[in-house]
């Protein structure tokens, strides 16, 4: 069967306030699997390293300037391509540091997206249908560009594909109640137009998924009324006249989907495989008219195979690269593991025991038909145990009183096997928080450090934990979670430099890149406050009284000079305006004049040092002996 597996955050989101879109415009996979781009629906385009969740490149536009459409990178060039204020090309690469030097491009018409499938060339889709190899555009930037589409025609969706050893570009039109899709095939230029079979009256398609197989193109396509449909469309035989009449398209209905109360509004669904669909914004079939759903359904024999349900708004976008379902919800970019092995017709029903191969190395016989249509009493797993606690917690989290939660933290710590419930303490910890910032009444701070404590958690799995720590002042478990959490975010870390200074912020991982803007909203009285704090720290720790001790957690001297330069960097032209910063300016300029004088004359000394290090020592050395060494 498919499983989804635990989840975990990849960043942050800054959601329109009414919640209207999720503030994502696109994720497109980068390099390799381990490695996306996602493009925000204002001005930034953000490189992750998925495994570790951390950014490894950002760049921006100017304010007052928007980006367009997503970014997508060429793996031939090695270059990441976007469109800003709609006719604006832009390219650069990995090394470049700001947007605004990099190479652009003006064309004569509106751009709707650039694509670049895996094994292709970038190509360019225009607003009103026209299709261009971007190297063949930038050759003449300016050229004039025809229109494809129809005066009322606009177009709903696209995407690009690699068949056997031709490009093409899909994409969907909407025109007076119909939904049309476009074929366009490139080198050598072919161009087909098929309609949609219209669904109920006023209805449609909410979002399209594409595979190629067979030399045929199959479209899935999902309607607000739950019903998902799969066209098959031949590379074959393409028209090369542009304005062909549009052919019907037959369809064939593979889901019918449960949509509770009304119809689906922000929904999706994307093919995993021959077999499988990924599905967000459809109800659970067993939870009600609760839309916050993530599920996996076999269109083989139409049964759901995993569900999870997702914490804050749905927005109905959903991507997949590498096996990880990349979906935002809530103010939450989350990646989703999943599996899908083959189906058979018992799996599919649920009925088929697979053994686990640490429980028996033997090799696994076969069920019966018998075992797996009326099945077997089987002795309760570990796995069921389990699941079976942390329902049992979960429920007494939600509801119990106080004195009852801190009691069955203490029964689970208790546990030897405190390190494989590493998922199931993330849960667990999520629902204290959520309960707390539900209820000012209900907080638990001795409760919440004891599960910190443990090391089962980690900032994605819990990302409003510092947050409710800071807003109940209480500055010791936030502490705890720096120290403890690997992944805490630079405005993360900055809300708790604002809150308190200590030696867990300074020693908190963080990119320059993503740290600048957030030191740059510190008030005049922090800047000043932690620069004074910081040149305490470093005249401290570089006196030999006060020597570093091994396992006491304090920053090194290096972190220390990293973080002066940061906020000098971030508040240079404010520390030189104001009055009271200029007694601070120069006891910084003079100690590191002396610091650079220092740095000097032990350069001076270098050559002897290292002539030292390469001599030879005798082998047969007295009990006492002199040595005469003559440096140059």
């Amino acid at each position: 069967m498919a499983a989804l597996y635990e989840g975990y955050t990849l960043c942050g989101l800054v959601p329109e306030q009414n919640l209207s879109n999720s503030g994502v415009r696109g994720i497109e996979q980068e390099r390799d699997s381990d490695h996306v781009v996602v493009t925000d629906s204002t001005r930034s385009v953000t490189m992750y390293k998925v495994s570790d969740q951390k950014p490894l490149g950002r760049w921006t536009v100017k304010q007052g300037q928007s980006l367009t459409c997503p970014a997508v990178f060429n793996p031939k060039t090695k270059e990441y391509v976007a469109v800003s204020d709609n006719q604006v090309i832009r390219i650069w690469k990995e090394e470049d540091v700001l947007l605004d030097k990099t190479f652009k491009a003006t064309v004569s018409s509106d751009i709707w997206r650039v694509h670049c499938a895996h094994g292709g060339d970038p190509v360019v889709l225009f607003q009103r249908g026209a299709v261009r190899l971007l190297d063949s555009l930038l050759s003449a930037p300016q050229q004039p560009i025809e229109e494809i589409l129809a005066q009322e025609e606009a177009i709903r969706w696209s995407t690009n594909i690699v068949a056997e050893t031709q490009q093409f570009v899909i994409f969907t039109t909407e025109q007076k109640g119909d939904t049309l899709i476009y074929l366009q095939g490139l080198n050598p230029n072919t161009l087909q137009r098929y309609r949609l079979e219209r669904e109920e009256p006023g209805l449609s398609p909410l979002s399209f998924s594409v595979t190629y197989k067979d030399k045929h193109i199959h479209l899935l396509y999902l309607y607000p009324n739950g019903h998902v449909y799969q066209s098959v469309l031949s590379v074959r035989g393409l028209g090369t006249e542009e304005g062909l009449q549009a052919l019907q398209v037959p369809r064939g209905l593979l889901l019918a989907l449960p949509v509770g109360e009304g119809l689906l509004e922000a929904a999706s669904a994307l093919v995993l495989d021959e077999a499988h669909v990924a599905v967000v914004g459809v109800p659970h079939p067993s939870a009600g008219a609760c839309k916050d759903f993530l599920c996996i359904w076999n269109t083989n024999f139409q049964t759901l195979q995993a569900g999870k349900e997702m914490a804050g708004k749905i927005y109905g976008q959903l991507w997949c690269y590498s096996n990880k379902l990349f979906i935002p919800h809530g103010k939450t970019l989350s990646v989703i593991p999943f599996v899908c092995p083959k189906s058979s017709l018992a799996s599919a029903l649920g009925k088929l025991k697979q053994a686990k191969a640490e429980e028996s190395k033997s090799p696994a016989s076969v069920p019966s038909w018998n075992k797996i249509l009326h099945g077997e009493k089987a002795q309760p797993s570990r796995t069921v145990e389990t699941r079976k606690m942390v329902r049992y917690t979960a429920q007494l989290f939600l509801n119990g009183l106080p004195k009852a939660v801190q009691k069955e933290v203490e029964g689970l710590l208790s546990r030897s096997d405190i390190q494989d419930l590493q998922p199931c303490v993330g849960q667990l910890v999520s629902i204290l928080v959520s309960r707390s910032l539900a209820d000012p009444s209900f907080y638990i701070p001795s409760t919440l450090a004891q599960l910190v404590h443990t090391q089962c958690l980690c900032h994605s799995a819990c990302p409003d934990l510092v947050l409710l720590a800071l807003e109940k002042k209480d500055y010791f478990l936030c502490q705890l979670c720096l120290q403890f959490f690997p992944d805490i975010p630079e405005a993360v870390t900055c809300a708790c430099l604002k809150a308190f200074i200590r030696n867990e912020v300074l020693q908190t991982a963080y990119s320059e890149t993503f740290l600048l803007p957030h030191l740059k909203d510190l008030s005049s009285q922090h800047v000043v406050l932690f620069l004074q704090y910081l040149q305490f720290l470093y005249l401290k720790y570089s006196q030999d009284d006060f020597p570093q001790m091994h396992g006491l957690r304090s920053p090194s001297l290096t972190q220390i000079m990293d973080w002066v330069c940061l906020v000098l960097d971030a508040h240079f032209t404010m520390l030189v305006m104001i009055p009271e910063a200029k007694g601070l300016l120069l006891n910084l300029h003079s100690f590191v004049k002396s610091q650079v004088r220092l740095v000097s004359e032990l350069g001076k000394i270098e050559g002897s040092l290292q002539e030292l290090k390469n001599m030879k020592v005798k082998k047969e050395v007295g009990q006492y002996s002199v040595e005469i060494i003559e440096l140059f």
